[in-house]
Formats: structure tokens, C-alpha cells, sequence
């Protein structure tokens, strides 16, 4: 994930449980010892993640001065790496596992299996930490991808300072991020000599926005400016800004330099076609990543049929939602587009209306909270921040996205809505946008990794089985609306239906531009005319689907598969059947693929009609 601006797997703020609490988890004592020693691998490889879930202090206090290698020989190793551990885990035979126990390994069997199916490709980044943070990518550097758009807002955001240690580590990364640039342009320019150029329209966008880094004073740029400011505040003594404006305009600036001019070498060979089909091994790179994103083997035409489907189910309900607001002409899309534009519904595109658009938000969460106790029995926290995405990236930037919070408690969950235009976020939208990254969705689902760590091991924060987590915020944005949230709100709820219609195009469009070979303007069209999406909003999301193929998919297939569960529960427990209980069984695993998923639901069933 680049290495992960859109959903590191971390848990919300709580209290704090120590790692090894973790291990209590799991009873067999091979899988717990195998699960410790995988989680530190993991987290000495990827130190970014030890900050981002807090777990970079004492034995561990050495990652804060540490970036992870971008290099195309740790690539290799990252494949070698989950061949081994595969044969750990294999060394303990599945017949002598039960219960969590085998539910958990074969969900850690799973994420590693795909971690060394991607590492075959040996291109872009499929190595495992991509494919679990859903970031996995044909193309090192994109618009959404790369170091030079996540790390200066990593090190703002979570390298945390509180002493001078603190300081002195922060200058540490910025020297390692220099590292980093050159090693990623490095692959880019490898990756270009075998074919794999991003599309002319990624590389332009992603382009603009190294440039426009480009264009600050070394001593303006935010991250000196983060440093010397949190250094100030925390009376820590010391000139830190002099040091690390150093680094940017010596180290930094000449490592973007050159990502720079290996981005426009091989702007040069470019082509405008949009889907990974006319990649090396195009087809059997699309169905890895369908396969990881959705965790099934649905083929590329199945997954585009079930988006028709269902895009046209969807489309029955708001048509006639809409007709009850006395909206009856044109096509549903068309309908939609309309009212995406009424300004009545807009906030207006200055600091003011962004502001009123962070502060709706913010008053959403309060109003979803009350609805926590009908669908669970967990009182947890699920504390969550409202944010702007930092405008430095927001040009290739996702459109809403959430950062789940530290471990530790000392962070709480962000939640990331891109305001470059405010004609993106029509007042009606942001509802269920808000339930989705916030509660009951994702920051609900990772706040029992925190506040119920000692129920799950902690390997289990470094995995995001993308159908599962996405399908399970889809699911909370029906929940919201099954438990009344827009009851009173009509139009929030052609907000909801929205985002589901929304979804089940995703579906149509990501196979149509990865194995049907649309056309980036016949995909873009599409998703206008199926959802009313503005141009600006479309735009962005197919350009996201050309960058990170099959990702998009997760969503609507989890969430179906989940609605196909519950039913399941339902049938077989009758009256016995509780929504809270259910939706305990699914949190409760800590995130797995579906498959797995059907074992954890198949046992509650069982525990519950006894």
C-alpha cells in the first residue's frame, strides 16, 4: 500500500491491552508461537505499521527510526518470505486444530498464500501487506500510490512526538524516505523495460501532484514544518527545522527530482488504454487480484453479471423513492445526476463550506451512536475524526477513506473525506459516507481489534481481507438504515441507495475496464449514468479502479455474502435468531475471507441451536 493511506488494519482507540495479551487468543501453543513470530516479522518489515497501531515503543522503539525497504530485492524476499511461512503453518496439521484456532490459521494460511501468489508476478506491488491493505498495484508510483504522497502525511499524522527521541527518530525517516523515492523509481523504470508503464492519464495526474510538492520552499513544506511546530508545543528543546529542511532540499528534493524524470521517461511510452488485459500474463494477473480483493473465485464475467443484477434491483427502489419526492422524469441515473447538482443540497466550495461539511459529519457520528446497542452487544468505544484529505494529495486522492487508530488508545480512528470541490458531497451523500467509515462500519469493526485485544491476536491488525472489511461497512450502511437511521430523511436514504447502486457498478466497471477492455471514457460514462455520480467523482474512482484492479470488487460481493449468512442464521435458528449475535459472530473473527468466513457463522449457528 503505498503502504497504506486507505485502511491499514489497525484497531480503534480503547484500552490499551498489551501485544502478548494477544496471544491468549489462541489456545493451541504452535499456532500462538508461529502467530508472535509472524506479527514481529511483520511489524520490523513494515515500521510504518508498528507506529500507525502504536506498537513502536519499548522493545519495539527502534521501528520509530525505520521506513520500510521499497526496493525491488525486498520484493523478492517478501514472496520467499510467505513461502516459508506457509511451510511453518502446513508443519501443524489441520486435524489437531478447533474452534478460533482453526478459523484463524486458515485465515493467516490464506493471507500469506496470497502474499506469495502475487510475489510470482514479479512487477508493481503485490506483495503481501499490499493484497492486506488493499493497495496491491501493477504500478509502484500512481496517483494513489507511492511514498511521495503517504509518507509526509504519515509522519505529520502518526509518528507521534512527545520527547526528544522522538525528534531525532523523525529525522532519522526523512533521510529513509529519500531512500525510498529512489528505490521505488528504481522499479518504475525496471518495470517500464518489461511493459508496465501506467496509463498516460495515472502518470499525468501523479505527475502534477510531484510538482506541485515540487514548487515549496524545503523549509515551508509540511514536514519540517510538522516537526518544528510539534517539537515547540511539546517544550522540547532543540532546532529541529534547520536539519530537516536540510534533508528535504538535499536528500529529498533531488530523490523526487529524479522519481520525477523516471515517471516522464516513461510518460513518453505511455498508452491511454486503462485495464491490466495488456500486462504480461494481463488475464492471470486480473483473476489473482479478483481472487484477493473478493476472496472467492468468482470469474471476471460472473462478478460483471451479479453488478447488472443487482444494479438493476437497486435501481427499482429508487425509482420509486424518487417518484415519492415527485421526481418521475428521466432515468433513475439521470434523476440522480440532478440532484447532484441542485444546489440546494450543496455547501459552497470555500474554507466556510468545507468546514460545515466536517462539522455534518461530525454530527452524523453523534446520531448513528444511539443505534450501537441494537446491532451488538460490545459497548465499545469506536472513537473516530473527521478530517479534510491534506491538499497536497487530493488530486489523485480517494474520495472518502478512514485510518484506523493506534492500538495503544493514543490515536483515535481518522476519517478522510477529500474536499477538493464541494460539489463532490451533495448534503445527502454524506450520511451513509459517515456510516460506512465510521460506525457502525469500519472504525466499529476495528475497534474490537483494540478494545478486545486480548480476543484476538494481533497479526490479525495486519490483515484486511478486502471483501470482508469492505463488505462489513457496506452491511453497517444497511444496517443504519434497517435500524431508522434516515427515517426522516428521505433523501439521505437515495443517499444510501446511492451508495449501493454505487457499488453494484463498481462491479460492471472494474471487469469492464480489466477483462471486457473498456475504454477509461466508456468506464467513467457508465458509472454517471448508473449512479448520477458527478463527472469529477467518476472520474476519480475509475482512475482509482486502473490503479488498484479488482479492489472495488470487494465491496458488493462481501456485503452479498454476508446478507447470504445471515439468512442462512435466520432459517436455521428461527426464533433464536438475535441481529446483535450475528453481527458479534462476524466481528468476533477479526477479519477473514469469506470462506472462512461461512465456517465462523456455520459455528455460531451451531452453539446457538443447541
Amino acid at each position: 500500500m503505498q503502504l497504506s493511506r486507505r485502511a491499514f488494519a489497525a484497531g480503534a482507540a480503547g484500552v490499551f491491552l498489551p501485544f502478548e495479551a494477544s496471544a491468549a487468543a489462541v489456545a493451541d501453543p504452535r499456532l500462538r508461537a508461529l502467530f508472535d513470530a509472524f506479527t514481529e516479522d511483520l511489524l520490523a518489515a513494515t515500521p510504518e505499521q508498528a507506529t500507525l497501531l502504536g506498537l513502536d515503543s519499548g522493545p519495539r522503539a527502534r521501528l520509530r527510526r525505520s521506513l520500510t525497504d521499497r526496493s525491488a530485492a525486498a520484493a523478492v524476499r517478501d514472496r520467499d518470505v510467505c513461502l516459508e511461512r506457509l511451510r511453518r503453518l502446513d508443519a501443524i496439521p489441520l486435524e489437531t486444530l478447533s474452534g478460533l484456532d482453526l478459523i484463524r490459521c486458515n485465515a493467516v494460511r490464506a493471507a500469506f498464500t496470497l502474499g506469495a501468489e502475487g510475489g510470482a508476478f514479479g512487477y508493481g506491488d503485490n506483495s503481501f501487506t499490499a493484497a492486506m491493505t488493499e493497495n496491491a498495484t501493477p504500478y509502484i508510483v500512481n496517483q494513489q500510490n507511492g511514498v511521495f504522497s503517504f509518507i509526509p502525511e504519515f509522519l505529520n499524522a502518526y509518528h507521534k512526538i512527545d520527547a526528544r527521541e522522538d525528534c531525532d527518530a523523525y529525522i532519522a525517516r526523512l533521510r529513509l524516505f529519500a531512500r525510498q523515492l529512489d528505490a521505488e523509481s528504481a522499479r518504475v523504470s525496471a518495470d517500464a523495460r518489461r511493459g508496465i508503464i501506467a496509463p498516460d492519464f495515472i502518470l499525468d495526474t501523479a505527475l502534477e501532484q510531484m510538482r506541485a510538492a515540487r514548487t515549496q520552499p524545503a523549509a515551508d513544506t509540511s514536514i519540517v514544518r510538522s516537526l518544528a511546530m510539534r517539537a515547540a508545543a511539546k517544550n522540547i528543546a532543540g532546532d529541529f527545522a534547520t536539519p530537516a529542511a536540510r534533508i528535504v532540499e538535499r536528500e529529498i528534493y533531488p530523490a523526487l527530482d529524479r522519481q520525477i524524470a523516471a515517471l516522464s521517461a516513461v510518460r513518453a511510452h505511455a498508452v491511454h488504454d486503462a485495464g491490466v488485459w495488456r500486462l504480461p500474463r494481463g488475464e492471470e494477473y486480473y483473476a489473482w487480484h479478483l481472487k484477493g480483493s473478493t476472496s472467492t473465485n468468482l470469474t471476471p464475467d460472473e462478478v460483471h453479471q451479479m453488478g447488472i443484477e443487482q444494479g438493476r434491483a437497486i435501481d427499482a427502489q429508487m425509482d420509486a423513492l424518487l417518484r415519492a419526492q415527485g421526481l418521475s422524469q428521466g432515468a433513475v441515473g439521470e434523476r440522480m445526476s440532478a440532484l447532484t447538482r441542485d444546489p440546494r443540497f450543496l455547501e459552497p466550495n470555500t474554507d466556510e463550506g468545507r468546514a460545515r461539511i466536517i462539522a455534518y459529519c461530525e454530527g452524523r457520528i453523534a446520531a448513528l451512536r444511539p443505534l450501537l446497542p441494537r446491532l451488538s452487544r460490545m459497548p465499545l468505544r469506536a472513537e473516530a475524526e473527521v478530517r479534510r484529505v491534506p491538499q497536497q494529495i487530493e488530486a489523485g486522492a480517494g474520495l472518502g477513506y478512514m485510518n484506523f487508530a493506534a492500538i495503544d488508545g493514543s490515536r483515535p480512528a481518522i476519517y478522510y473525506i477529500n474536499l477538493k470541490d464541494t460539489a463532490l458531497w451533495p448534503r445527502w451523500t454524506l450520511p451513509t459516507l459517515t456510516a460506512h467509515e465510521t460506525i457502525p462500519g469500519h472504525a466499529w469493526q476495528g475497534a474490537y481489534l483494540a478494545e478486545r485485544s486480548s480476543e484476538v491476536p494481533t497479526i490479525f491488525s495486519l490483515m484486511a481481507f478486502n471483501a470482508y472489511v469492505e463488505g462489513w461497512a457496506l452491511y453497517a450502511e444497511q444496517l443504519a438504515d434497517e435500524l431508522g437511521f434516515y427515517a426522516d430523511d428521505p433523501f439521505g436514504r437515495l443517499g444510501y441507495l446511492q451508495a449501493q447502486r454505487f457499488r453494484a457498478s463498481r462491479l460492471v466497471v472494474d471487469t469492464g475496464l480489466h477483462a471486457k477492455r473498456w475504454s477509461r471514457e466508456q468506464a467513467t460514462q457508465t458509472l454517471i449514468a448508473d449512479t448520477g455520480r458527478a463527472p469529477a467523482a467518476a472520474q476519480s474512482e475509475i482512475d482509482r479502479y486502473c490503479s488498484t484492479p479488482g479492489q472495488a470488487c470487494g465491496y458488493k460481493v462481501g456485503h452479498t455474502e454476508i446478507l447470504r449468512l445471515r439468512q442462512k442464521a435466520f432459517a436455521a435458528l428461527g426464533a433464536r435468531f438475535d441481529l446483535r449475535d450475528f453481527d458479534d459472530a462476524v466481528i468476533e473473527t477479526g477479519g477473514v475471507p469469506l470462506t472462512v468466513l461461512e465456517q465462523a457463522i456455520d459455528a455460531y449457528i451451531a452453539r446457538k441451536a443447541r
